[in-house]
């Protein structure tokens, strides 16, 4: 009988011990556990606050130098190259009657329509790549300092700096580009500026139709500005390397390695964004009711597959080479005389 009351009040023992031990172990847990989640929040927070402060300082600090020398840069480039442009666009929107080369285009454009047609878009042209050009590149280089203090490698910094500054442009040029591709595509258009073909689209369709080919503008700018500015930049600063590694004066060299590298990332940029290209053109030519991905299937059914989404590249080759090469040079010479170092030196 004693030994029954032992073997039960051991047995009673050892259950408490487990029950306070597991318990005990719980609690321990659950301390560590909380602990963790607190370790967690607190560097979650440190890290947004960190994030937040680069962002106000970024703001408080933004240089309006670089929005003006874009500014100047894009509505200057843009505006010369707009009777190249219109070829191209015209190449794109009826590649069945001009099929034989850029300059075949120009000289049937200029017997039909006369000189006077190479200008058609100049005002959409110029006031809309002015104002997205200040954009683009005035958001591209304030969101540098930004995305580097989130990203550590510098190149992804930047590809996502751009694609923030070209995704902000679009909003901007969609409107302008709605007018300047009609006046070019459309007969009813042809006698128009901006400011009375945006009225007639507004009146025709809504004002809401001008940002119908916003997808289709995304897909053209993000990558434009992507190729563009990203290989700009990253090239410059490897020309200006190796001309320290030549100990040659980088202040004898900074006009070579501007045209050098923004021959460089006219190629990025013209490749990059063809498709693009094409997609917007359908997009504006007409108003057919259909979605991005429809006239992406339209593309690819009714002119030649993949190769249609190539439709005019030559022309564009020489438009955006023109076009990229003339823009970042002066915007460095903008930059430089408003007192900013040029692209890639520091």
């Amino acid at each position: 009988m004693l030994r029954r009351t032992t073997t039960s009040v051991i047995f009673t023992y050892l259950a408490l011990f487990s029950n306070n031990s597991i318990q005990t172990v719980n609690a321990q847990d659950a301390t560590t556990a909380a602990a963790a989640a607190t370790a967690t929040t607190s560097v979650t927070k440190a890290a947004s606050k960190s994030v937040l402060c680069g962002l106000k300082s970024s703001l408080k600090n933004i240089d309006y130098r670089y929005f003006i020398a874009g500014g100047v840069c894009a509505a200057t480039s843009h505006g010369i190259t707009t009777p190249i442009d219109v070829v191209k666009t015209k190449i794109q929107a009826e590649p069945e009657v001009y099929n034989k080369g850029v300059k075949s285009a120009a000289l049937a454009i200029l017997k039909a329509d006369g000189p006077g047609v190479l200008l058609g878009g100049l005002g959409p042209t110029v006031a809309g790549y002015g104002l997205e050009g200040a954009m683009k590149f005035g958001v591209y280089e304030v969101m540098k300092p930004i995305t580097k203090s989130i990203i550590d490698n510098q190149g992804a910094a930047y590809i996502v700096a751009s694609v923030v500054a070209g995704a902000v442009a679009s909003l901007i040029l969609c409107p302008m580009e709605s007018a300047r591709i009609r006046i070019v595509t459309d007969e009813s258009y042809a006698d128009k500026g901006l400011i009375s073909s945006l009225a007639k689209i507004s009146k025709d369709d809504g004002l809401l139709s001008t940002f119908e080919g916003v997808y289709a503008m995304l897909a053209k700018q993000v990558p434009y500005t992507l190729g563009k500015q990203v290989s700009f930049d990253i090239i410059a600063k490897m020309l200006y390397k190796l001309v320290a590694n030549m100990a040659l004066k980088a202040e004898d060299l900074k006009w070579v390695v501007s045209v050098v590298a923004a021959s460089i990332a006219s190629i990025f940029a013209c490749i990059s964004s063809q498709p693009g290209d094409m997609i917007l053109t359908e997009t504006f030519k007409a108003k057919s009711g259909k979605g991005v991905l429809e006239i992406v299937g339209d593309i690819y059914k009714n002119k030649g597959g993949v190769a249609g989404f190539f439709t005019g590249t030559g022309a564009r080759i020489i438009h955006v080479g023109m076009i990229i090469t003339s823009q970042l040079v002066i915007y460095d010479i903008v930059k430089q005389a408003l007192g900013l170092p040029a692209t890639g030196s520091h």
